[in-house]
């Protein structure tokens, strides 16, 4: 009962509209604002609802302090909202605000601005901060995601190929649910460990702290996860019961039905589906999209195995043909919904990642597609071999056994017994004749007319667990068949892996529409847009030792028209450097346009240019000359990409 309410309530708390992964849509203070007195909070405002964790608010002084705050909340209980109280004497200058905040879809969103009191720093502050997710912490985090949908696949997948495809000897497939069982228990344990660290951006040792988990506990993936733990512990209570059983009950496949949509619901509510347009159909799409790849490629894995183990009957390799279609119908269907949904435009197929990853998914999802129809086509030709071999069985078994003939009580007269005797020898002259055809040896004269019992025929394997005869032997055809029947599988299964990563990788993308809508965003209310790039520098020299380092250049807002930009020298030990001399042009040689002269002046620490004309989109060369002394420059030419 309390599971069932939970999903409910996984299900129900997602049916906002909202876009997965959040944008920022608001800051007070704005980014670049100048205000004269010290602001009492910082409120953030985004496109859906997030959650705070204890880093959702970094704020740091004109020295690159870190200053004190308040505890980060929900401004007014609005969900889309996060606020931190400021110190009441903060000083004057530029302060910088780094942020970070779980969107509803699970995937952790960050970024940082600035703003000024009294008047801006001569120099800006560096943010210490570093990449939106520990490089550790995502490998692992992306490992467990991918063993947690493979092991969804071979549980839920080698069960309903039991339920449905019904094969005579299900002890091979035994450690396939075991491997599978395991290794979801296994996973979903990583993923909820890895949660806390994954989403404040720290490393995998954090992983182990007591109160990480427990905040986790308290947000939705944390709760899903664990619903997935207890979903998991029902499965193996019906697995052991049903120890020893070949066929199931009516009662053991509703329960099994129940817990694999209890499964798929726990990876719904925590990903893609659960937030943007349509969460309820969403969430359904993405249930029937789960189930159908784990009953496809888990039974694919049960397939290969029993042919390896060589107790696959060609009719369950029939029974699974025809499931295995329902489920590509069924993973088409919602396939084609789910990318509608997270693409938008068709121009997003190609110009995002998101697009660019589906159709590579789409690509080896066509492979596979190719290779099951030559696993058919050797299935039915195995189905053929066998039926032959069946055929030629009857006609043996058809052998009529030699009767004695008699009268019962009264005599027989000599005619009688002549007549007998003539009819006797007859049908044993074509007893012996059928005997020579059917088993390639003559008869002997005087021996019985019955057929000889034979020993039994070789079989393909043990017997059946609910007491069957072994299946007799295979004839060279039907090895053949089987030989590349299970070739043919094993590609399928190969493949089925690489789409497994690419499925793996997809959920973790920013879905195309959502990117859109956050440019959308982000353009409509005016939010800086900008480009940032680092530009590496080394003219050493015998009369200039250690004269290298990196311009870090911001090009803002990257946008076709007037560009401001604001570039700072860093030396080799990573510190601020000063330079006598800096100069930036811009060229697009596609166009023939340029170099347009940036005409950087020294702002006190670092250069800058408040209005740079580029009037084309496209891919613009920036040239960057430093010059340390009178006679020792170096310059050096770097792409930047300007948006229309």
């Amino acid at each position: 009962m309390l599971l069932g309410t939970t999903l409910v309530l996984l299900l129900l708390g997602s049916a906002g509209q909202a876009s997965a992964h959040a944008a920022l849509r608001d800051a007070d203070p704005a980014d670049g604002s100048v205000l004269p007195t010290a602001p009492r909070s910082i409120t953030l405002t985004f496109t859906e609802s997030v959650a705070l964790i204890d880093d959702t608010f970094r704020v740091f002084d004109p020295r690159n302090g870190r200053v004190e705050t308040g505890e980060a909340q929900h401004a007014d209980g609005r969900s889309d909202t996060a606020r931190v109280t400021l110190p009441a004497r903060l000083g004057t200058g530029t302060f910088t605000v780094a942020w970070r905040v779980v969107s509803e879809d699970s995937h952790p969103i960050a970024g940082a601005f600035t703003f000024s009191i009294g008047a801006p720093s001569p120099t800006p502050a560096a943010v210490p901060g570093g990449p939106v997710e520990d490089p550790a912490t995502a490998g692992l985090h992306k490992l467990g995601r991918w063993l947690a949908y493979g092991a969804a696949a071979l549980l839920v997948g080698t069960a309903a190929f039991v339920a449905l495809c019904r094969p005579p000897d299900v002890r091979p497939l035994r450690g396939l649910l075991v491997a599978g069982w395991w290794t979801s228990t296994a996973s979903t344990v990583l993923l909820l460990l890895l949660r806390a660290p994954y989403e404040t951006g720290a490393g995998p040792a954090q992983a182990l702290d007591p109160s990480g988990l427990t905040r986790t506990l308290s947000g939705r993936p944390g709760i899903a996860l664990a619903a997935r733990l207890l979903l998991l512990a029902g499965a193996a209570v019906l697995l052991l019961r049903r120890r020893g059983r070949e066929r199931p009950t009516r009662a053991t496949l509703a329960t099994g039905l129940v817990l694999a949509v209890g499964l798929g619901l726990t990876w719904a509510a925590a990903e893609h589906a659960s937030a943007g347009i349509q969460v309820p159909a969403a969430m359904t799409s993405s249930v029937l999209h789960l189930l159908a790849m784990a009953v496809w490629l888990g039974g694919l894995t049960a397939l290969l195995t029993l042919l390896r183990h060589g107790t696959l009957p060609a009719a369950v390799a029939a029974r699974f043909s025809r499931l295995a279609a329902t489920s590509v119908t069924v993973l088409a269907v919602t396939g084609v919904y789910q990318a509608w949904r997270g693409l938008g435009t068709l121009d997003a197929l190609t110009d995002t990642t998101y697009g660019r990853t589906l159709l590579a998914k789409l690509g080896a999802v066509g492979v596979l597609l190719l290779a099951g129809a030559w696993s058919r086509r050797w299935t039915g030709r195995l189905a053929g071999a066998e039926a032959a071999r069946a055929r030629v069985k009857e006609k043996e078994a058809e052998t009529p056994d030699a009767e004695e003939s008699g009268t019962k009580g009264g005599t027989k007269t000599m005619a009688m017994a002549m007549a007998e005797a003539e009819a006797e020898e007859t049908v044993a002259a074509k007893t012996r004749a059928k005997v020579v055809a059917a088993v390639g040896a003559p008869v002997k004269e005087g021996t019985s007319a019955r057929r000889p019992a034979q020993a039994p025929a070789p079989s393909d394997g043990p017997p059946s667990g609910d007491g069957t005869p072994p299946a007799p032997a295979r004839t060279p055809a039907e090895d053949a068949h089987r030989r590349a029947l299970r070739r043919s599988v094993l590609a399928e299964v190969a493949v089925s892996v690489v789409v497994l990563g690419l499925t793996t990788v997809l959920t973790g993308t920013l879905p195309g529409r959502a990117e859109a809508e956050a440019a959308a965003f982000e353009q409509s209310i005016g939010l800086p847009v900008a480009s940032v790039t680092t530009v590496p520098f080394d003219m050493s020299g015998p009369g200039t030792p250690g004269a290298r380092g990196s311009v870090q250049i911001t090009l803002d807002p990257g946008r076709v028209g007037e560009n401001s930009v604001q570039a700072v020298v860093y030396g080799p030990d990573g510190g601020f450097a000063t330079v006598p001399e800096l100069r930036m042009s811009f060229s697009l040689p596609g166009r023939d346009i340029g170099p347009l002269d940036a005409k950087l002046t020294d702002r006190g620490g670092y250069w800058a240019a408040d209005a740079v004309n580029l009037p084309l989109p496209g891919t613009w060369e920036m040239s960057v000359t430093v010059r340390a002394s009178e006679i020792d420059q170096v310059t050096e030419t770097t792409p930047v990409r300007v948006t229309g």
